[in-house]
Protein backbone atom coordinates (compact mmCIF):
# COMPACT_ATOMS: atom_id res chain seq x y z
CA UNK A 1 0.00 0.00 0.00
CA UNK A 2 1.50 3.96 -0.85
CA UNK A 3 1.73 5.92 1.65
CA UNK A 4 0.51 9.37 2.09
CA UNK A 5 1.83 12.35 0.52
CA UNK A 6 2.99 14.84 2.95
CA UNK A 7 1.18 18.29 3.80
CA UNK A 8 2.12 21.62 5.73
CA UNK A 9 0.51 21.80 9.34
CA UNK A 10 -0.60 25.75 8.46
CA UNK A 11 -0.73 26.32 12.39
CA UNK A 12 2.78 24.77 13.42
CA UNK A 13 4.93 26.01 9.96
CA UNK A 14 6.11 29.16 9.76
CA UNK A 15 6.65 30.97 6.35
CA UNK A 16 8.88 33.98 5.76
CA UNK A 17 6.57 37.17 4.75
CA UNK A 18 7.98 38.97 2.00
CA UNK A 19 9.14 42.36 2.38
CA UNK A 20 6.49 44.06 0.48
CA UNK A 21 3.81 42.88 3.18
CA UNK A 22 5.47 45.35 5.72
CA UNK A 23 6.28 47.95 3.78
CA UNK A 24 3.88 47.94 1.01
CA UNK A 25 4.23 50.73 -1.18
CA UNK A 26 1.26 49.89 -3.19
CA UNK A 27 -1.97 49.57 -1.46
CA UNK A 28 -3.81 48.44 -4.45
CA UNK A 29 -1.78 45.46 -5.39
CA UNK A 30 -2.08 43.86 -2.05
CA UNK A 31 -5.62 44.15 -1.98
CA UNK A 32 -5.73 42.23 -5.58
CA UNK A 33 -3.01 39.68 -3.95
CA UNK A 34 -5.62 38.79 -0.93
CA UNK A 35 -8.76 38.42 -3.47
CA UNK A 36 -6.36 36.06 -5.29
CA UNK A 37 -5.16 34.54 -2.63
CA UNK A 38 -8.50 34.14 -1.16
CA UNK A 39 -10.03 32.65 -4.61
CA UNK A 40 -6.52 30.03 -4.58
CA UNK A 41 -7.67 28.67 -1.26
CA UNK A 42 -11.41 28.23 -1.95
CA UNK A 43 -10.55 26.40 -4.89
CA UNK A 44 -8.17 24.09 -3.34
CA UNK A 45 -10.64 23.33 -0.76
CA UNK A 46 -13.21 23.02 -3.14
CA UNK A 47 -11.13 20.54 -5.06
CA UNK A 48 -10.08 18.85 -1.68
CA UNK A 49 -13.88 18.07 -0.58
CA UNK A 50 -16.20 15.26 -1.35
CA UNK A 51 -19.17 15.70 -3.60
CA UNK A 52 -22.22 13.71 -2.98
CA UNK A 53 -24.84 13.52 -6.48
CA UNK A 54 -27.99 12.14 -4.87
CA UNK A 55 -30.90 9.96 -7.28
CA UNK A 56 -34.28 10.64 -7.33
CA UNK A 57 -36.54 8.68 -5.54
CA UNK A 58 -38.67 6.21 -7.45
CA UNK A 59 -42.13 6.83 -6.22
CA UNK A 60 -43.50 3.25 -7.69
CA UNK A 61 -40.50 1.32 -5.77
CA UNK A 62 -42.08 -0.30 -2.40
CA UNK A 63 -41.10 1.24 0.66
CA UNK A 64 -39.74 -2.35 1.73
CA UNK A 65 -38.06 -2.61 -1.12
CA UNK A 66 -34.78 -5.33 -1.03
CA UNK A 67 -31.93 -3.89 -3.26
CA UNK A 68 -28.35 -4.51 -4.08
CA UNK A 69 -25.77 -2.50 -5.55
CA UNK A 70 -24.41 -4.17 -8.25
CA UNK A 71 -21.24 -1.67 -9.37
CA UNK A 72 -20.36 0.53 -12.08
CA UNK A 73 -20.11 -0.75 -15.87
CA UNK A 74 -20.43 1.15 -18.97
CA UNK A 75 -20.17 4.17 -17.16
CA UNK A 76 -23.06 3.30 -15.82
CA UNK A 77 -24.26 2.57 -12.16
CA UNK A 78 -26.46 -0.54 -11.67
CA UNK A 79 -28.67 -1.25 -8.66
CA UNK A 80 -30.75 -4.15 -8.66
CA UNK A 81 -34.33 -4.06 -6.94
CA UNK A 82 -36.81 -6.68 -5.65
CA UNK A 83 -40.12 -6.48 -4.15
CA UNK A 84 -42.02 -9.93 -3.28
CA UNK A 85 -41.77 -11.62 -6.94
CA UNK A 86 -40.87 -8.47 -9.08
CA UNK A 87 -37.36 -7.75 -10.23
CA UNK A 88 -35.34 -4.68 -11.52
CA UNK A 89 -32.34 -3.37 -12.87
CA UNK A 90 -31.62 0.18 -12.46
CA UNK A 91 -29.18 2.13 -14.40
CA UNK A 92 -28.28 5.56 -13.57
CA UNK A 93 -25.46 7.90 -15.16
CA UNK A 94 -22.86 10.41 -13.81
CA UNK A 95 -25.58 12.54 -12.86
CA UNK A 96 -27.20 10.08 -10.88
CA UNK A 97 -29.92 9.92 -13.38
CA UNK A 98 -32.02 7.12 -14.11
CA UNK A 99 -31.55 6.11 -17.78
CA UNK A 100 -33.17 2.26 -17.78
CA UNK A 101 -35.32 0.11 -15.37
CA UNK A 102 -35.53 -2.88 -16.96
CA UNK A 103 -37.85 -6.02 -15.47
CA UNK A 104 -36.20 -9.28 -15.42
CA UNK A 105 -39.16 -10.72 -16.48
CA UNK A 106 -37.72 -14.04 -17.22
CA UNK A 107 -37.56 -14.63 -13.48
CA UNK A 108 -40.55 -15.79 -12.71
CA UNK A 109 -40.49 -17.71 -9.51
CA UNK A 110 -39.43 -16.39 -5.84
CA UNK A 111 -35.61 -15.64 -5.81
CA UNK A 112 -34.15 -18.11 -2.74
CA UNK A 113 -30.69 -15.74 -3.30
CA UNK A 114 -28.68 -13.58 -5.75
CA UNK A 115 -25.07 -12.53 -5.78
CA UNK A 116 -23.65 -10.62 -8.24
CA UNK A 117 -19.69 -10.56 -9.72
CA UNK A 118 -18.71 -7.94 -11.50
CA UNK A 119 -16.07 -8.13 -14.88
CA UNK A 120 -15.17 -4.59 -17.11
CA UNK A 121 -17.57 -5.94 -19.76
CA UNK A 122 -20.61 -7.61 -18.17
CA UNK A 123 -22.01 -8.68 -14.45
CA UNK A 124 -22.72 -11.86 -13.73
CA UNK A 125 -26.27 -12.54 -11.85
CA UNK A 126 -26.24 -15.74 -9.82
CA UNK A 127 -29.78 -16.71 -8.61
CA UNK A 128 -31.53 -19.72 -6.57
CA UNK A 129 -35.34 -20.49 -6.69
CA UNK A 130 -37.19 -23.28 -5.64
CA UNK A 131 -39.87 -24.85 -8.36
CA UNK A 132 -41.94 -27.79 -7.14
CA UNK A 133 -39.83 -29.93 -5.24
CA UNK A 134 -36.41 -28.64 -6.76
CA UNK A 135 -33.88 -26.28 -6.35
CA UNK A 136 -32.52 -24.78 -9.00
CA UNK A 137 -28.88 -22.48 -9.25
CA UNK A 138 -28.66 -20.84 -12.22
CA UNK A 139 -26.48 -17.62 -13.42
CA UNK A 140 -27.20 -15.26 -15.97
CA UNK A 141 -24.86 -12.23 -18.00
CA UNK A 142 -26.41 -8.78 -17.92
CA UNK A 143 -25.28 -5.76 -19.69
CA UNK A 144 -24.29 -2.20 -19.03
CA UNK A 145 -28.48 -1.04 -19.54
CA UNK A 146 -28.96 -4.39 -16.97
CA UNK A 147 -30.12 -6.66 -20.01
CA UNK A 148 -29.42 -9.83 -20.43
CA UNK A 149 -27.13 -10.85 -22.96
CA UNK A 150 -28.18 -14.66 -23.34
CA UNK A 151 -30.23 -17.40 -21.91
CA UNK A 152 -29.65 -18.41 -18.51
CA UNK A 153 -27.56 -21.26 -17.56
CA UNK A 154 -27.94 -23.78 -14.88
CA UNK A 155 -25.44 -24.07 -12.61
CA UNK A 156 -26.66 -26.86 -10.56
CA UNK A 157 -29.89 -28.37 -8.98
CA UNK A 158 -31.20 -30.15 -5.84
CA UNK A 159 -34.15 -32.74 -6.12
CA UNK A 160 -36.42 -34.21 -3.95
CA UNK A 161 -36.95 -31.20 -1.75
CA UNK A 162 -40.09 -32.02 0.22
CA UNK A 163 -40.47 -28.82 1.87
CA UNK A 164 -40.80 -24.92 0.63
CA UNK A 165 -37.53 -24.11 1.19
CA UNK A 166 -36.96 -20.08 2.52
CA UNK A 167 -33.80 -19.94 2.98
CA UNK A 168 -31.03 -21.11 0.58
CA UNK A 169 -29.44 -23.92 -0.03
CA UNK A 170 -26.27 -22.66 -2.20
CA UNK A 171 -23.65 -20.34 -1.29
CA UNK A 172 -21.20 -18.74 -3.61
CA UNK A 173 -17.61 -17.97 -3.47
CA UNK A 174 -15.26 -16.17 -6.15
CA UNK A 175 -11.67 -16.03 -6.45
CA UNK A 176 -9.86 -12.97 -5.74
CA UNK A 177 -9.08 -12.22 -10.16
CA UNK A 178 -12.79 -13.78 -10.96
CA UNK A 179 -11.42 -16.08 -13.21
CA UNK A 180 -12.80 -18.76 -10.89
CA UNK A 181 -16.29 -18.95 -9.84
CA UNK A 182 -17.32 -22.01 -6.48
CA UNK A 183 -20.98 -22.90 -5.87
CA UNK A 184 -21.61 -24.83 -2.93
CA UNK A 185 -23.96 -26.92 -0.98
CA UNK A 186 -23.87 -28.63 2.54
CA UNK A 187 -25.78 -32.04 2.93
CA UNK A 188 -25.85 -32.55 7.14
CA UNK A 189 -28.57 -35.24 7.34
CA UNK A 190 -25.74 -37.44 8.87
CA UNK A 191 -24.40 -36.16 12.06
CA UNK A 192 -20.72 -37.90 12.22
CA UNK A 193 -20.57 -37.28 8.26
CA UNK A 194 -21.64 -33.72 6.29
CA UNK A 195 -21.37 -33.96 2.35
CA UNK A 196 -20.08 -30.69 0.50
CA UNK A 197 -20.76 -30.77 -2.90
CA UNK A 198 -18.90 -28.25 -5.16
CA UNK A 199 -18.88 -26.77 -8.87
CA UNK A 200 -16.02 -25.35 -9.70
CA UNK A 201 -16.35 -23.03 -13.11
CA UNK A 202 -14.29 -20.52 -15.02
CA UNK A 203 -15.20 -16.93 -16.23
CA UNK A 204 -17.13 -18.49 -18.97
CA UNK A 205 -19.47 -21.03 -16.65
CA UNK A 206 -17.38 -23.83 -18.54
CA UNK A 207 -17.68 -25.99 -15.80
CA UNK A 208 -14.35 -27.19 -14.38
CA UNK A 209 -14.90 -29.74 -11.97
CA UNK A 210 -17.66 -31.08 -9.80
CA UNK A 211 -16.72 -32.71 -6.56
CA UNK A 212 -18.42 -34.01 -3.54
CA UNK A 213 -16.88 -34.58 -0.54
CA UNK A 214 -17.86 -36.28 2.56
CA UNK A 215 -16.21 -34.10 5.52
CA UNK A 216 -16.21 -36.48 9.10
CA UNK A 217 -17.61 -34.45 11.88
CA UNK A 218 -16.38 -36.37 15.20
CA UNK A 219 -17.89 -33.84 17.67
CA UNK A 220 -21.49 -33.49 18.07
CA UNK A 221 -20.97 -29.71 17.86
CA UNK A 222 -18.82 -29.83 14.80
CA UNK A 223 -19.30 -27.54 11.74
CA UNK A 224 -17.98 -25.64 8.64
CA UNK A 225 -17.33 -22.08 7.98
CA UNK A 226 -15.25 -19.35 6.58
CA UNK A 227 -14.96 -20.73 2.24
CA UNK A 228 -13.01 -19.24 0.12
CA UNK A 229 -11.56 -19.54 -3.55
CA UNK A 230 -8.21 -18.75 -4.21
CA UNK A 231 -6.81 -17.70 -7.83
CA UNK A 232 -5.65 -21.23 -8.61
CA UNK A 233 -9.69 -22.21 -8.06
CA UNK A 234 -8.77 -24.35 -4.16
CA UNK A 235 -11.76 -24.21 -2.01
CA UNK A 236 -9.74 -23.38 2.00
CA UNK A 237 -12.24 -23.30 4.50
CA UNK A 238 -12.77 -24.61 8.56
CA UNK A 239 -13.96 -27.34 10.61
CA UNK A 240 -14.80 -26.02 14.04
CA UNK A 241 -15.37 -27.37 17.32
CA UNK A 242 -17.49 -26.15 19.72
CA UNK A 243 -17.86 -26.46 23.50
CA UNK A 244 -21.20 -27.82 24.73
CA UNK A 245 -23.42 -25.14 24.59
CA UNK A 246 -21.38 -23.24 21.17
CA UNK A 247 -20.30 -20.90 23.33
CA UNK A 248 -16.63 -21.05 22.29
CA UNK A 249 -14.49 -22.83 20.18
CA UNK A 250 -11.95 -25.54 21.16
CA UNK A 251 -10.71 -26.88 17.82
CA UNK A 252 -10.55 -26.09 14.64
CA UNK A 253 -8.75 -27.50 11.40
CA UNK A 254 -7.86 -25.86 7.68
CA UNK A 255 -9.26 -27.89 4.54
CA UNK A 256 -8.36 -27.46 1.16
CA UNK A 257 -9.36 -29.36 -1.26
CA UNK A 258 -7.57 -28.94 -5.02
CA UNK A 259 -9.23 -27.68 -7.79
CA UNK A 260 -8.67 -30.99 -9.72
CA UNK A 261 -9.29 -33.37 -7.22
CA UNK A 262 -11.90 -35.05 -5.40
CA UNK A 263 -10.16 -35.12 -2.22
CA UNK A 264 -9.15 -32.68 0.56
CA UNK A 265 -6.24 -32.69 3.18
CA UNK A 266 -7.67 -31.90 6.87
CA UNK A 267 -5.06 -30.50 9.05
CA UNK A 268 -5.75 -29.70 13.02
CA UNK A 269 -4.18 -26.28 14.05
CA UNK A 270 -2.50 -25.62 17.23
CA UNK A 271 -4.62 -23.55 19.72
CA UNK A 272 -3.05 -24.78 23.03
CA UNK A 273 -5.65 -23.28 26.08
CA UNK A 274 -7.42 -20.49 24.88
CA UNK A 275 -10.67 -20.79 22.68
CA UNK A 276 -11.80 -18.99 19.81
CA UNK A 277 -15.08 -17.61 18.29
CA UNK A 278 -15.90 -15.58 15.30
CA UNK A 279 -12.94 -16.81 12.86
CA UNK A 280 -11.90 -15.36 9.76
CA UNK A 281 -10.08 -17.19 6.69
CA UNK A 282 -8.20 -14.97 3.85
CA UNK A 283 -6.50 -15.63 0.51
CA UNK A 284 -3.10 -14.10 0.38
CA UNK A 285 -2.85 -14.89 -3.45
CA UNK A 286 0.57 -13.14 -4.10
CA UNK A 287 2.25 -14.70 -1.69
CA UNK A 288 0.57 -17.70 -1.56
CA UNK A 289 -0.64 -17.96 1.73
CA UNK A 290 -3.75 -18.40 3.94
CA UNK A 291 -4.43 -16.01 6.73
CA UNK A 292 -6.89 -16.93 9.66
CA UNK A 293 -7.56 -14.86 12.66
CA UNK A 294 -9.86 -15.03 15.36
CA UNK A 295 -10.25 -13.27 18.68
CA UNK A 296 -9.26 -15.49 21.87
CA UNK A 297 -10.20 -15.92 25.27
CA UNK A 298 -8.48 -18.38 28.30
CA UNK A 299 -11.34 -19.66 29.35
CA UNK A 300 -15.03 -20.41 28.23
CA UNK A 301 -17.70 -17.68 27.93
CA UNK A 302 -14.58 -15.21 28.95
CA UNK A 303 -13.65 -11.88 28.70
CA UNK A 304 -11.43 -11.39 24.75
CA UNK A 305 -8.05 -11.04 25.75
CA UNK A 306 -6.63 -10.52 22.45
CA UNK A 307 -5.73 -12.28 18.58
CA UNK A 308 -5.26 -15.49 17.50
CA UNK A 309 -3.73 -15.65 13.75
CA UNK A 310 -2.22 -18.33 11.68
CA UNK A 311 -0.20 -18.19 8.32
CA UNK A 312 -0.56 -21.14 6.19
CA UNK A 313 1.96 -21.69 3.38
CA UNK A 314 -0.05 -22.98 0.13
CA UNK A 315 2.98 -24.46 -2.22
CA UNK A 316 4.18 -26.01 0.98
CA UNK A 317 0.87 -27.20 2.66
CA UNK A 318 2.52 -26.18 6.01
CA UNK A 319 1.45 -23.83 8.79
CA UNK A 320 4.44 -21.31 8.70
CA UNK A 321 3.36 -19.27 11.61
CA UNK A 322 0.66 -19.95 14.70
CA UNK A 323 0.63 -17.17 17.23
CA UNK A 324 -1.43 -14.62 19.69
CA UNK A 325 -1.38 -11.12 20.67
CA UNK A 326 -2.61 -10.29 23.75
CA UNK A 327 -4.07 -6.68 23.87
CA UNK A 328 -2.47 -3.81 25.95
CA UNK A 329 -4.03 -2.31 28.52
CA UNK A 330 -3.34 1.05 26.65
CA UNK A 331 -5.17 -0.41 23.55
CA UNK A 332 -8.08 -1.90 25.56
CA UNK A 333 -8.67 1.91 27.30
CA UNK A 334 -8.67 3.82 24.11
CA UNK A 335 -11.07 0.44 22.58
CA UNK A 336 -13.37 0.31 25.30
CA UNK A 337 -16.66 2.04 25.15
CA UNK A 338 -18.72 2.89 29.25
CA UNK A 339 -17.66 -0.83 30.31
CA UNK A 340 -14.71 -1.46 32.49
CA UNK A 341 -10.93 -2.35 30.57
CA UNK A 342 -11.25 -5.77 31.12
CA UNK A 343 -14.55 -6.51 29.06
CA UNK A 344 -13.50 -3.49 26.58
CA UNK A 345 -13.56 -6.41 23.43
CA UNK A 346 -15.87 -8.62 24.78
CA UNK A 347 -18.39 -7.18 21.80
CA UNK A 348 -16.26 -6.84 19.57
CA UNK A 349 -16.37 -8.62 15.85
CA UNK A 350 -14.00 -9.37 12.98
CA UNK A 351 -15.05 -7.09 10.05
CA UNK A 352 -12.50 -7.03 6.97
CA UNK A 353 -8.72 -8.43 6.90
CA UNK A 354 -6.80 -5.90 4.30
CA UNK A 355 -3.54 -7.79 3.09
CA UNK A 356 -0.59 -6.00 2.18
CA UNK A 357 2.26 -6.79 -0.29
CA UNK A 358 4.50 -7.74 1.26
CA UNK A 359 2.52 -10.29 3.25
CA UNK A 360 1.87 -8.01 6.29
CA UNK A 361 -1.86 -7.26 7.18
CA UNK A 362 -4.60 -5.32 9.06
CA UNK A 363 -7.17 -6.61 10.89
CA UNK A 364 -10.56 -3.84 11.41
CA UNK A 365 -13.37 -4.74 14.07
CA UNK A 366 -16.06 -3.34 15.60
CA UNK A 367 -18.10 -3.15 18.18
CA UNK A 368 -21.89 -4.40 17.66
CA UNK A 369 -24.56 -5.68 20.45
CA UNK A 370 -27.78 -5.34 20.57
CA UNK A 371 -30.91 -4.85 23.37
CA UNK A 372 -34.02 -6.35 23.81
CA UNK A 373 -36.16 -4.83 26.29
CA UNK A 374 -33.59 -3.22 28.22
CA UNK A 375 -31.71 -6.64 28.13
CA UNK A 376 -28.23 -6.42 26.53
CA UNK A 377 -27.61 -8.84 24.30
CA UNK A 378 -23.42 -9.90 24.14
CA UNK A 379 -21.26 -12.34 21.83
CA UNK A 380 -22.15 -15.81 24.32
CA UNK A 381 -26.57 -14.76 23.07
CA UNK A 382 -25.79 -15.29 19.89
CA UNK A 383 -26.03 -18.65 18.23
CA UNK A 384 -22.57 -18.08 16.28
CA UNK A 385 -20.82 -15.20 16.41
CA UNK A 386 -22.06 -11.94 15.14
CA UNK A 387 -24.96 -10.70 15.16
CA UNK A 388 -25.95 -9.38 11.81
CA UNK A 389 -22.45 -8.93 9.59
CA UNK A 390 -21.50 -11.76 7.27
CA UNK A 391 -19.38 -12.20 4.70
CA UNK A 392 -21.73 -15.32 3.78
CA UNK A 393 -24.05 -17.52 5.15
CA UNK A 394 -23.93 -21.16 4.34
CA UNK A 395 -27.87 -23.10 4.69
CA UNK A 396 -27.46 -26.76 6.04
CA UNK A 397 -30.28 -27.79 3.24
CA UNK A 398 -31.09 -31.10 5.44
CA UNK A 399 -31.96 -29.63 8.68
CA UNK A 400 -34.86 -28.04 9.96
CA UNK A 401 -33.27 -25.43 11.51
CA UNK A 402 -30.02 -22.89 11.16
CA UNK A 403 -27.32 -24.78 11.87
CA UNK A 404 -24.44 -23.16 10.28
CA UNK A 405 -22.71 -19.34 11.64
CA UNK A 406 -24.62 -16.35 11.65
CA UNK A 407 -28.37 -17.22 12.22
CA UNK A 408 -29.98 -14.96 14.18
CA UNK A 409 -31.43 -15.51 17.62
CA UNK A 410 -35.46 -16.09 17.61
CA UNK A 411 -35.52 -12.85 19.19
CA UNK A 412 -35.49 -11.06 15.91
CA UNK A 413 -38.47 -12.81 14.50
CA UNK A 414 -40.62 -11.49 17.77
CA UNK A 415 -42.70 -8.98 16.34
CA UNK A 416 -43.43 -7.72 20.05
CA UNK A 417 -40.19 -6.95 21.05
CA UNK A 418 -38.54 -3.67 20.81
CA UNK A 419 -34.81 -4.61 19.48
CA UNK A 420 -32.15 -1.54 19.90
CA UNK A 421 -29.21 -2.04 17.62
CA UNK A 422 -25.49 -0.40 18.86
CA UNK A 423 -22.49 -0.40 17.26
CA UNK A 424 -19.89 1.48 18.49
CA UNK A 425 -16.00 2.11 18.13
CA UNK A 426 -13.49 0.54 15.34
CA UNK A 427 -10.24 -1.09 15.87
CA UNK A 428 -7.87 -1.81 13.46
CA UNK A 429 -4.51 -3.42 14.03
CA UNK A 430 -2.12 -3.69 11.46
CA UNK A 431 0.65 -6.59 11.82
CA UNK A 432 3.55 -6.97 9.96
CA UNK A 433 5.11 -10.58 7.62
CA UNK A 434 6.18 -11.98 10.58
CA UNK A 435 2.65 -11.05 12.53
CA UNK A 436 4.20 -8.85 15.30
CA UNK A 437 1.96 -5.73 15.67
CA UNK A 438 3.22 -2.73 14.09
CA UNK A 439 0.29 -0.27 15.55
CA UNK A 440 -2.91 0.13 16.46
CA UNK A 441 -5.94 2.78 16.71
CA UNK A 442 -9.20 3.10 17.10
CA UNK A 443 -11.64 5.33 15.42
CA UNK A 444 -14.29 6.49 18.07
CA UNK A 445 -18.00 6.24 17.83
CA UNK A 446 -21.16 5.74 19.05
CA UNK A 447 -24.57 4.68 17.53
CA UNK A 448 -27.92 2.99 18.10
CA UNK A 449 -31.01 2.11 16.46
CA UNK A 450 -34.22 0.65 16.99
CA UNK A 451 -35.55 -2.35 15.25
CA UNK A 452 -32.79 -1.98 11.99
CA UNK A 453 -29.34 -1.92 12.11
CA UNK A 454 -29.23 0.11 8.26
CA UNK A 455 -28.25 3.45 9.61
CA UNK A 456 -25.77 2.20 11.64
CA UNK A 457 -22.05 0.25 11.52
CA UNK A 458 -19.61 1.93 8.97
CA UNK A 459 -18.61 1.58 5.07
CA UNK A 460 -15.01 1.13 4.36
CA UNK A 461 -13.10 2.44 1.06
CA UNK A 462 -10.00 1.52 0.32
CA UNK A 463 -8.04 4.32 -2.20
CA UNK A 464 -4.40 2.83 -1.81
CA UNK A 465 -2.93 5.76 0.05
CA UNK A 466 -5.51 5.53 2.58
CA UNK A 467 -8.85 3.85 4.50
CA UNK A 468 -12.26 5.70 4.59
CA UNK A 469 -14.36 5.00 7.13
CA UNK A 470 -17.71 6.53 6.32
CA UNK A 471 -20.44 6.33 8.98
CA UNK A 472 -23.34 8.67 10.83
CA UNK A 473 -22.75 10.64 13.37
CA UNK A 474 -25.77 11.70 15.78
CA UNK A 475 -26.04 16.05 15.84
CA UNK A 476 -29.36 17.05 17.57
CA UNK A 477 -32.13 15.09 15.64
CA UNK A 478 -29.95 14.73 12.62
CA UNK A 479 -27.69 12.11 11.22
CA UNK A 480 -24.80 13.60 9.60
CA UNK A 481 -22.64 11.41 7.36
CA UNK A 482 -19.02 11.45 8.90
CA UNK A 483 -15.55 10.22 6.66
CA UNK A 484 -12.10 9.30 8.32
CA UNK A 485 -9.30 8.42 7.02
CA UNK A 486 -6.55 6.60 8.18
CA UNK A 487 -2.96 6.56 6.88
CA UNK A 488 -0.59 3.57 6.45
CA UNK A 489 0.91 4.40 9.33
CA UNK A 490 -2.22 4.23 11.25
CA UNK A 491 -3.03 8.46 11.56
CA UNK A 492 -6.51 8.85 11.94
CA UNK A 493 -7.57 12.45 10.37
CA UNK A 494 -11.27 13.80 10.22
CA UNK A 495 -12.18 14.93 6.97
CA UNK A 496 -14.17 18.02 5.83
CA UNK A 497 -18.01 18.18 5.70
CA UNK A 498 -19.51 15.97 2.48
CA UNK A 499 -20.35 18.47 0.12
CA UNK A 500 -23.86 18.74 -1.01
CA UNK A 501 -25.34 17.46 2.20
CA UNK A 502 -29.16 17.97 1.41
CA UNK A 503 -31.38 17.43 4.81
CA UNK A 504 -33.74 14.59 4.42
CA UNK A 505 -31.70 11.79 3.40
CA UNK A 506 -30.55 9.29 5.99
CA UNK A 507 -27.35 7.47 4.81
CA UNK A 508 -26.82 3.89 4.83
CA UNK A 509 -23.20 3.53 4.80
CA UNK A 510 -22.50 0.04 5.56
CA UNK A 511 -24.89 -1.41 2.17
CA UNK A 512 -22.24 1.37 0.64
CA UNK A 513 -20.25 -0.48 -2.70
CA UNK A 514 -17.27 1.23 -3.79
CA UNK A 515 -17.35 1.05 -7.63
CA UNK A 516 -14.30 3.03 -8.23
CA UNK A 517 -10.54 4.10 -6.91
CA UNK A 518 -11.94 7.05 -5.11
CA UNK A 519 -16.14 6.53 -5.82
CA UNK A 520 -18.21 5.12 -3.65
CA UNK A 521 -22.55 4.27 -3.86
CA UNK A 522 -24.14 4.85 -0.79
CA UNK A 523 -28.12 3.72 -0.41
CA UNK A 524 -29.95 6.19 1.65
CA UNK A 525 -33.54 6.85 2.36
CA UNK A 526 -35.47 9.91 1.41
CA UNK A 527 -39.04 10.39 2.89
CA UNK A 528 -39.51 6.47 3.29
CA UNK A 529 -38.10 6.03 0.04
CA UNK A 530 -35.01 4.15 -0.80
CA UNK A 531 -32.32 6.25 -3.46
CA UNK A 532 -28.66 6.21 -3.99
CA UNK A 533 -25.73 8.66 -3.46
CA UNK A 534 -22.34 8.79 -5.44
CA UNK A 535 -19.66 10.04 -3.23
CA UNK A 536 -16.52 11.06 -5.11
CA UNK A 537 -13.19 11.60 -3.02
Amino acid sequence: MPGPGFGVNLHTHKVPKPYFWNTNPFPEMKTRFYSFLACLLLALFTASGQKITYSEPDRDDARTLNFEVMGKLGGKFLVYKNYRELHFICSYDNEMKLVDKTRMDFINYRLLNTEFIQYPEFIYMIYEFQKKNAVFCMAVKLDAAGKKTGEPVLLDSTENINYSASNKIYSFVNSEDKQKIMVFKINTRNDKAHVLTTCLFDKNLTLLKKSRLVINMPQRNDFLEEFSLDNDGDLVCVRASGTASNDNINKISLIVKPASLDSYTLTDLKLGNIYLDDIRVKVDNINKHYVLTSFLSKQKRGNIEGLYYVLWDKTENKEIMNATTIFTDEFREDAKGEGNIKSAFNDYFLKNIILRRDGGFIVVSESAYTSSRGNTLNRWDYLYGSPYWSPVDYYSWNSPIGYYPWWRSNIYNNANTLTRYYADNIAVISFDPKGKVEWSNVVRKSQYDDNTDNFIGFGLLNTGNQLHFIFNVQEKRNMILSDQSMSPAGQIDRNPTFKNLDKGYDFMPRHAKQVGARQAIVPCQYRGFTCFAKIDF
